[in-house]
């Protein structure tokens, strides 16, 4: 299955992950030696009612949909949640576009229907599966940490952020992968009765 679409797509996979592990590394490099403020946008004060008034109909009501905070001379712990919040998302990114690569190349080397690419595509859903709320349980502390250090009133916990949507593709990978290794057996088994 060596065709000329998927020389392509598994070229275009890897330079997207290279790109995204660039990313990665230049996004926290030039993160850690800025020295400038650090913001979050929160909603917690979504439904309060703004303090100058608004040119609206009558009738109408006006209130906030997000707020900004800036710190600008964040802590350690602040421009580290600063990262957190930014980082997880590449990071995963670039792994899960690295995995997809790999299996593409397993497909191009091998065929579609073998006991690689069955493993790979499980190991790729796996990742997807796991790593997607991982990610968005990272970003979403380390901003609900950010927004409390700043104003402690809204106060920090473990919150979710992201789209967790993509852990449902990473569990039809598996059961794919599955799927794939009992076809495989299927095939081996009747090649051997033949």
């Amino acid at each position: 299955m060596n065709t000329r679409l998927m020389r392509t797509l598994a070229s275009v996979t890897s330079v997207l992950a290279v790109l995204c592990g660039l990313a990665f590394i230049g996004k926290g490099v030039t993160h850690i030696l800025d020295d400038g403020a650090v913001c979050v946008q929160t909603d917690f004060w979504r439904n309060a009612s703004l303090a100058n008034s608004l040119p609206v109909g009558a009738g109408v009501k006006a209130s906030s949909s997000a707020t900004r905070l800036c710190q600008d001379s964040p802590s350690v712990g602040q421009r580290a949640a600063d990262l957190g919040g930014e980082l997880p998302w590449l990071l995963f990114g670039a792994l899960a576009l690295l995995l997809f690569s790999r299996l593409l190349k397993a497909v191009m080397g091998q065929g579609p229907f073998t006991e690689a690419v069955a493993h790979r595509l499980s190991i790729l859903g796996w990742f997807v599966t796991v790593g997607t709320p991982l990610a968005g349980l990272v970003v979403g502390w380390s901003q609900s940490w950010l927004v409390g250090s700043m104003a402690p009133i809204v106060g920090s916990g473990p919150t979710v952020s992201g789209p967790l949507v993509l852990a449902l593709a990473g569990l039809t990978a598996v059961i794919m992968g599955k799927i794939m290794r009992e076809g495989v057996r299927m095939r081996e088994d009747l090649e051997g009765t033949i």
